[in-house]
């Protein structure tokens, strides 16, 4: 997919900020020092007096933003996946969460391909924390398509929405006829001997893999599950329905993210032979961000070579 255009979810989630500003005048963003890198600071530039940088204080800023959101505004409270959910949880659960106010989180880069940073900055266990928290819809956006549609989606949903964001550019999946809807996954390829379900930057890895394993005669199926909560129950059982096994593929612990969600759904409706590819148990470490996918099997070629080792298992 070297062809591809390419677009980091974070600049995404920038753009559309402004757009959505321009629309709706109580739409307040705040930032926890990183406005540059969350690129929350194209709203600073057009909306100065709408716009809180915070400081280097995540649990202040989700509290600020729980206070905005019961005076009427709508917040979104942005910093890296690594401090938003894992620095300030207990606000998130206890100001925002437990009141269920209108509250969203835009965390940036989330994963292994923050890269460089190091096992401090990538955040692996952001959507288990988040869709614990009840009332919580917690998504990861595909591309930059997919991840402008979520903004929308999410300023239209009335609660708190956690929204993960990548630091690296991903190719574009989706085009703008794509119907985005919080709770909806879609089928991005029809296949019959193996369903890979996969979000996030993933879900690109999960095609390439698609076309490497049809040179082999296996014909796979290709789900984006973009809402981790509410999950698409029934498309998963659907899927699994029909092709036999399910592999999911996420940029994220295996505990507790997309491959535990899915676990969950297939266990209780639909029991199936299933295989989880993502970080196993283990914590990053600093590298250049395609290394580092390439390392973990997170890039085509590994999602290629452990889906067909779990079917010829």
């Amino acid at each position: 997919m070297s062809d591809v255009k390419k677009i980091a979810t974070r600049e995404s989630y920038g753009k559309t900020l402004v757009e959505l500003g321009a629309k709706m005048p109580n739409l307040v963003v705040l930032d926890a020092d990183l406005a540059g890198s969350t690129k929350t600071g194209e709203f600073q530039k057009v909306y100065p007096d709408r716009f809180f940088d915070c400081g280097i204080a995540e649990g202040n800023m989700m509290s600020i933003a729980a206070g905005l959101a019961a005076a009427g505004m709508v917040p979104f409270a942005s910093s890296f996946a690594m401090f938003a959910s894992g620095r300030a949880y207990e606000q998130i659960r206890n100001s925002i969460g437990y009141p269920h106010l209108n509250v969203k989180i835009g965390a940036s880069h989330a994963g292994i391909s923050v890269g460089e940073d190091g096992a401090s900055h990538q955040c692996l266990e952001d959507l288990a924390l988040m869709r614990m928290i009840p009332g919580m819809v917690v998504m990861c956006p595909a591309d930059d398509t997919e991840a402008r549609k979520a903004v929308k989606a999410a300023v239209e949903h009335d609660g708190p929405v956690y929204i993960r964001f990548g630091r690296s550019p991903v190719p574009v999946v989706f085009d703008e006829d794509y119907e985005f809807q919080i709770g909806k996954g879609s089928i991005l390829r029809e296949g019959k001997d193996v369903s890979i379900v996969a979000n996030g930057l993933c879900v690109a890895s999960a095609l390439e893999a698609a076309d490497m394993l049809a040179k082999d005669g296996i014909d796979a199926e290709v789900v984006n599950i973009c809402t981790i909560k509410p999950l698409d129950d029934d498309l998963i059982v659907q899927t699994a329905s029909k092709t036999g096994r399910v592999v999911t593929v996420e940029e994220h612990s295996i505990i507790g993210g997309l491959g535990g969600a899915v676990a969950e759904c297939l266990s209780e409706k639909c029991p199936t032979k299933m295989y989880r590819i993502g970080v196993r148990d283990v914590f990053g470490e600093s590298g250049p961000a395609g290394e580092l996918l390439h390392r973990y099997m997170l890039d085509g070629e590994g999602v290629y070579d452990q889906v067909k080792a779990f079917i010829e298992d």
